[in-house]
């Protein structure tokens, strides 16, 4: 895991040094930079793999690469190729496979990714890995293109102004994320999941994209040889994303999700694995840190537990908005960013079990999408939006001809919600602590292999996630997998209530917020709240504390 920056044709290694200071949180164990013929390259790493040779940028077979992120196959690739490294880096392995492939060795990789590599036919790439669970931002301009892992790297280096685009704002405050490759930041894009382009002279001269779910022949069968198959392909998954020469654990909810990644950890480790539990301090909140106790007492877990209460809500409000430079309002980043900050000192790599809804069916709105109109049935689609914000996302989640209800349903959500919510806020709420995260279940052959099956094994008898639900029953009986499960949310709008009127009239005087209208006289206020100090600190410079305090006055 890393921060990444450089610029393609044109301008040098000048603009690029203070595009890689400004993200040396994601990478601080140290930082380099590289000028080649058309090209600078910048990198901060944080150590995971061959911690002495693993420095970037990396040079082998005649190529160049900087990344971020991980490549689980590397052992692999480099056995079954026949390839003779120098260093264990992950990522020494593809720039062999491209000097034999071309570019077709981009689509060996399995593991997430973002990278730039420049081959020793002197053709340039960038690309993002297919889920989008590793950030790339883009920018073509008079001096060629540049890119980076967070959109704070081009203000740096004084490379564009920070011009609100509204649309991507209403967007936000809509939906609590920004849909597609559109930022906040007007002139900014990101690269879409398992977008691959090239450049030549600082321009993009080609592009293509993989999805991450495709179509493979049916995993029909029994219940018993498809509980078989999920257990294979389930811990060759958490097994790869064990890899590192540093400290792992996990976050564990008590969720099924998070549980089946601890149950798999606990029986590839002679240790007992530490495991993060975040609950909350506030009255009727919901949260299932008894569960997570119970089953990290059954699999022998170190188990570490943390709180969150009115006083987090309020210092880490305004930290999140910082760290989460393109934004999600998503209140859940809030724990997320606590748990990292508990975790730091202890681990450097951290497991979650993202993705294990939208890749096995388990949200409620997928079951609701089932059910006829007269029954309550509705679509998986977002609630209260504008027009315009709604016909956006219909236009983003527009899924492919032949798929199920149920895989549509499916297929939206891993690519608006996934990329732009979940992952973004896993991203920017551990490397602002200088944490890994890594998530088994958005792994090629775990999407290969639930994708493939049929629905009856997603949603069975009123519940989502039948098949893993069914596959812990026996792997971890604590798990209660059929128990009905409280989930959690973060009272925001209890701790906000208090403080109302402060905060209408704070959001009133920031040109941003007015320029979207305002917040709605009724409704949630959290996004707008959120929007109010991600704008002050990234449009108008305000420090995380002054923008806090001039939104909701003295805490």
């Amino acid at each position: 895991m890393c921060g990444i920056a450089g610029q393609l044709g044109g301008a040098g290694q000048a603009a690029v040094e203070p595009m890689i200071r400004a993200l040396q949180h994601r990478g601080p164990d140290g930082v380099r930079l590289e000028s080649l013929a058309e090209a600078a390259l910048a990198h901060a790493r944080l150590s995971i793999i061959d911690l002495e040779g693993g420095w970037q940028p990396l040079h082998a077979a005649g190529g160049t690469v900087i990344g971020n992120g991980e490549i689980y196959n590397y052992v692999e690739l480099a056995k079954d190729f026949g390839l003779s490294t120098a260093t264990g880096s992950d990522f020494e392995p593809l720039l062999h496979l491209y000097a034999r492939e071309g570019e077709a060795a981009f689509a060996r990789l399995r593991g997430m990714y973002a990278f730039c590599l420049i081959g020793p036919d002197g053709r340039a790439w960038l690309a993002r890995d297919p889920f989008g669970i590793k950030p790339l931002y883009i920018m073509e301009h008079a001096g060629g293109l540049a890119f980076a892992s967070e959109p704070r790297a081009f203000f740096a280096a004084g490379l564009m102004t920070k011009v609100l685009d509204e649309g991507a704002a209403r967007e936000l405050v809509d939906l609590n994320y920004v849909l597609g490759e559109r930022t906040p930041f007007q002139g900014l894009r990101r690269l879409a999941p398992g977008e691959v382009v090239e450049v030549r002279d600082g321009r993009i001269v080609s592009g293509k994209r993989k999805s991450p779910l495709l179509p493979r022949p049916n995993e029909d069968g029994e219940d018993q040889e498809l509980l078989t198959r999920l257990d294979a392909v389930l811990e060759d998954s958490v097994r790869v994303h064990q890899r590192s020469d540093v400290p792992y654990g996990l976050f564990l909810s008590g969720g099924i999700d998070s549980t089946a990644i601890a149950t798999l950890m606990s029986r590839l480790n002679e240790r007992p694995v530490t495991a993060f539990t975040c609950g909350f301090d506030a009255p009727g909140a919901k949260d299932e840190r008894r569960q997570a106790e119970t089953v990290a007492r059954a699999l022998n877990l170190d188990w570490r537990e943390t709180t969150f209460g009115e006083a987090d809500f309020w210092r880490i409000l305004p930290q999140v908005a910082w760290a989460l430079d393109d934004p999600t309002a998503d209140y859940a980043a809030l724990p997320t960013y606590k748990l990292a900050e508990a975790a730091k000192g202890t681990l450097t790599v951290v497991l979650t079990g993202e993705g294990g809804d939208e890749l096995f069916g388990g949200y409620g709105r997928y079951r609701r999408a089932l059910r006829p109109k007269l029954l309550g049935g509705r679509p998986a689609e977002p609630r209260g939006a504008r027009p315009e914000v709604l016909a956006a996302w219909r236009e983003q989640a527009r899924a492919p001809r032949g798929l199920t209800a149920l895989q549509g349903a499916q297929w939206a959500d891993v690519v608006t919600w996934l990329p732009n919510d979940l992952l973004l806020k896993l991203d920017r709420c551990l490397m602002a602590h200088g944490l890994e995260g890594r998530t088994p279940f958005l792994d090629r052959e775990v999407a290969a292999f639930a994708w493939s099956l049929p629905d009856r094994f997603k949603v069975r008898g009123g519940y989502g996630k039948w098949l893993l639900r069914k596959w812990l029953e026996h792997a971890c009986p604590a798990a209660a997998p059929w128990a009905k499960k409280q989930g959690f949310t973060v009272p925001v709008e209890t701790w906000i209530a208090p403080r109302a009127a402060d905060i209408r009239r704070g959001l009133a005087k920031i040109d941003a917020v007015r320029r979207l209208g305002g917040p709605p006289a009724e409704g949630s206020l959290w996004p707008w709240l959120f929007f109010g100090v991600w704008a002050l600190i990234h449009l108008e410079d305000a420090s995380p504390a002054e923008a806090l305090r001039a939104v909701v006055g003295e805490i």
